[in-house]
């Protein structure tokens, strides 16, 4: 919890220009995650938990704190 509402705060110094990110971020997490990723139980617990998130903050037009959830998402598996 504490890390989610660390890369929410975070999300608020993300660059709008990022806004537009959010579709394409999620698409690459989906398809890292329907290959299986070598990950323990908890990242992708993880993963998934801030895959939702991502996905809720961007239908509720937060886009820069959805890109920066879906970022770290991103970094756990490995997805530059």
């Amino acid at each position: 919890m504490k890390r989610l509402v660390l890369i929410v705060l975070a999300a608020f110094f993300a660059h709008p220009a990022f806004a537009f990110h959010c579709p394409a971020d999620m698409a690459k997490i989906d398809t890292a995650l329907a290959a299986e990723p070598n990950i323990s139980g908890e990242q992708l617990a993880t993963v998934q938990e801030f895959r939702v998130e991502g996905e809720k903050l961007h239908k509720s037009k937060k886009h820069a704190e959805s890109v920066a959830i879906l970022q770290s998402a991103m970094e756990i598996l490995g997805i530059k």
